[in-house]
């Protein structure tokens, strides 16, 4: 009997020290969350300055957890923005990271890492020389938004003087404006304003070797050129990424993207307008791909070749053009020069101006594509008809001619020129993976310290 009270009196006093040490635990849990909260503010919200990531700088003293996604809004959203203004970033797992495709956001972080710009990019110049490519724009069904760069190079030399002159040598030489309504004074007038500066007298030299008014952007050309050295005159630089300042500049004098472009930038261009500004993006070019061109000797007038178009084109011809550029880009891209021969077909202005301007261009073209060319087209408003061979590989000069069609297709071309009684050339050259570019600058952008490409 004494034994079953001595083991209920133990439970008894168990369960009151179990009790008693819960209590007394709860009591301190509460008291130090009450003491946290009363002396510890809650953090801020992270700000764009905090949550600029090391993930391209590596830069640790900027690396931030981030512990619950960002808010955004229905607005960010819309615009494809985050709230906090990063752009196609994957929250959460302790950073921010970029996808490869965000190139203006990696942007917008490295100049706002850089506290400092070089004195040296500010400084005006006495006098630039500047490179600048041919163009082919249209590229069959991308009327007004697709060109290429086309390797075939005039250089432009502006430098400071007390008399305005513009003296020129090469292509179209003579039939050069000499006075302000020269669309490198356009150019130069258009980088000085966006320097806001007054422009100085300046004297021109030209030696053109890209044709002049045959459909290889020979006025592009002059208006790239034209910015480029008065941007260079006047010591200033203009933002390319989330803006491209120049491209804007150039294709407002222009009206369309299609030739400036390529000439900015080389390559194969994709320009719009996405109805707040210009952009462009390139399209690969296939590996082999020659340009075979027929220049005829007279000149043809965009603003000629332009009112042959009519106001209006069918549902039709809009669906056929919208499934040829599709296809012509895609051919791009996988590199299937096969696929060049429909893809750069057109219902909207290569009819047209075939009938009314050129009638020898199907012909031509028809007689190309029998020699061996992938495709043939009107290159820009005419007169020019490009084709497009493939084959080549390294220096043609030392590759066995029966590997290529170049020759064989320059034969045909002439050919059915001389059947239409039409005078002019062939120049076989390829496109251009590299835009407009300054070639010389006093003074000059090199130092002691390093070089630029040739020394400029």
């Amino acid at each position: 009997m004494s034994g079953k009270s001595n083991n209920t009196q133990l439970i008894t006093t168990a369960i009151a020290a179990a009790t008693t040490g819960a209590i007394l635990t709860y009591t301190a849990l509460k008291y130090k969350s009450s003491k946290n909260t009363s002396t510890t503010p809650p953090p801020p919200p992270p700000t764009e300055q905090d949550v600029k990531t090391s993930y391209i700088y590596e830069d640790p003293a900027h690396d931030v957890i981030i512990s619950q996604p960002l808010k955004r809004t229905s607005s960010d959203l819309n615009q494809g923005q985050a709230g906090d203004g990063r752009l196609n970033a994957v929250e959460g797992a302790g950073r921010t990271i970029l996808f490869p495709h965000s190139h203006e956001e990696k942007m917008k972080r490295r100049i706002a890492s850089r506290v400092a710009v070089e004195e040296d990019n500010m400084t005006p110049r006495n006098s630039v020389t500047v490179r600048v490519p041919a163009t082919s724009a249209n590229f069959g069904p991308g009327y007004d938004c697709i060109g290429m760069a086309v390797d075939l190079w005039s250089e432009v030399t502006i430098e400071r003087s007390s008399t305005f002159q513009i003296t020129a040598e090469g292509e179209g030489a003579d039939a050069m404006p000499t006075d302000e309504s020269n669309l490198l004074v356009t150019g130069v007038k258009a980088a000085f304003d966006a320097a806001k500066k007054p422009v100085p007298i300046l004297k021109y030299h030209v030696v053109s070797r890209i044709p002049y008014a045959r459909g290889l952007g020979s006025s592009s050309a002059a208006i790239v050129a034209g910015i480029i050295a008065g941007l260079v005159l006047a010591g200033h630089r203009l933002p390319c990424w989330g803006s491209e300042a120049l491209l804007q500049i150039a294709a407002s004098i222009e009206g369309h993207p299609d030739n400036v472009a390529p000439a900015i930038y080389g390559g194969i261009q994709i320009g719009i307008h996405n109805g707040t500004r210009w952009v462009t993006e390139r399209a690969p070019c296939p590996a082999g791909m020659q340009l075979v061109m027929f220049i005829p000797d007279f000149i043809g007038k965009t603003s000629s070749a332009r009112n042959v178009l009519g106001p209006e084109i069918s549902r039709e011809d809009a669906a056929f053009n919208i499934s040829r550029a599709a296809w012509l880009i895609h051919a791009l891209c996988m590199g299937n020069l096969d696929n060049l021969k429909v893809s750069v077909q057109d219902k909207m202005h290569q009819p047209q101006r075939g009938k009314a301007l050129y009638p020898y261009l199907f012909p031509m073209i028809e007689a190309a594509e029998d020699a061996g060319a992938c495709c043939g087209y009107l290159s820009g408003a005419g007169p020019t008809v490009m084709a497009l061979t493939s084959g080549a590989s390294g220096d043609i000069f030392t590759q066995r001619e029966k590997e290529r069609t170049d020759k064989a297709v320059a034969k045909a071309m002439m050919s059915t020129a001389k059947k239409f009684g039409i005078q002019g050339r062939i120049v076989v050259t390829q496109a251009s993976h590299e835009g407009a570019r300054v070639l010389k600058a006093d003074p000059p952008f090199s130092s002691d310290i390093f070089t630029y490409r040739d020394e400029v």
